[in-house]
């Protein structure tokens, strides 16, 4: 089969590769339909997060079933389905607790797509065919009439935006209707999901960005647009913060924008590892600081309901290219960018 190849910086490529294999009952074999970029996608295309080459990409995607093994019953041939980003189980004590991102069935980090930094590689969903080793734990069906460019990226990025709001939501629901204020620091797409997100859930959404497309595509989405380079420097603090901009100093004045016993919610990944904080006002203030992976297949559900009372994520969709298209496109993408199957 043909897959997309990871080469070097800017340059991606087909490769043909076997293909998988069903090899246990429990597995299930899907062919991606549609595939989003994932937000280190365009990090690593642009430069901005070296990796060593060689690796299959992809891993954000709606699939149609091709074949199961004996024990599943969950999907059938032919259902279109959403294909978390990280593998698990779905019984073990991890998964059970709902930190199926570190699912205790196989290595931390099990993944797809991106495989220089996954404990086991899954290959990449810009491929013909994908395994799924737990079928009926990991794939969830279509949403029916769900538009499959809008929620394409529900394998990752969109959990990650909705983590960043979603859990607090009872908290702002207990604010005064004009403090329930949100911030959102953006860069590519999961700050704009996290916009959505919030405003979904009735709160006034600020959102900072340099990019003129973004900013459009946030209002569209819900929130009041501001250009990260010139900063209204009046604002009260919020009592939720979300920062998705990986800039170490843009982190720092997020959190001095959290207000006393607010949260921030950081999606960033730190190349160079060590990062400074103003861990003594943050103590002082008593602001909750929170990092780490979104266990994608535990929060698709709750998105999906949002998705059902006619929450519209479309506007965070940069564009759609061809699937043929994708090793030129693939090294250009500057946002959320859907390859589309003919």
């Amino acid at each position: 089969m043909r897959q997309l190849t990871y080469e070097e910086t800017g340059r991606y490529a087909w490769r043909e590769v076997p293909d998988p294999r069903i090899t246990a009952p429990g597995q299930a074999l899907v062919r991606p339909l549609l595939v989003a970029c994932c937000d280190l996608d365009v990090a690593v295309a642009r430069g901005r997060l070296p990796l060593p080459p060689g690796y299959a990409v992809g891993h954000e995607g709606v699939a149609e079933v091709v074949a199961v093994g004996a024990d599943v019953r969950g999907v059938r041939v032919g259902d279109r389905v959403v294909v978390p980003f990280q593998i698990s189980c779905g019984s073990c004590r991890e998964c059970r607790r709902g930190a199926t991102g570190s699912c205790g069935a196989g290595p931390l980090m099990a993944m797809y797509g991106m495989a220089p930094i996954a404990g086991l590689d899954g290959g990449g969903f810009m491929s013909d065919l994908v395994l799924v080793p737990y079928a009926d734990a990991m794939l969830i069906p279509c949403p029916e009439g769900a538009d499959p460019v809008a929620i394409a990226s529900l394998s990752d990025n969109i959990p990650d935006g909705w983590r960043t709001v979603g859990p607090f939501g009872g908290e702002l629901d207990r604010l005064e209707p004009t403090d329930r204020r949100v911030l959102v620091v953006g860069r590519l797409s999961i700050g704009l999901y996290s916009a959505a997100f919030a405003a979904a859930l009735g709160a006034r959404v600020d959102y900072l960005d340099t990019d003129p497309q973004r900013l459009a595509a946030a209002e569209k989405l819900g929130a009041v647009a501001h250009d990260l380079a010139k900063p209204d420097k009046s604002w009260d603090p919020y009592p939720v913060t979300v920062h998705t901009t990986g800039d170490a100093a843009v982190l720092s004045a997020t959190l001095r924008a959290t207000w006393p016993d607010g949260v921030c919610t950081d999606t960033g990944i730190y190349p160079e590892y060590k990062v400074e904080m103003p861990l003594l006002p943050m103590y002082t203030r008593g602001v909750q600081f929170v990092t780490g992976r979104v266990s994608a297949r535990t929060v698709i559900p709750r998105v999906l309901q949002l998705l059902a009372d006619g929450l519209d994520l479309s506007p965070a969709v940069d564009r759609v290219v061809a699937w043929d298209d994708a090793p030129a496109a693939w090294p250009a993408m500057t946002g959320k960018t859907v390859f589309a199957r003919a």
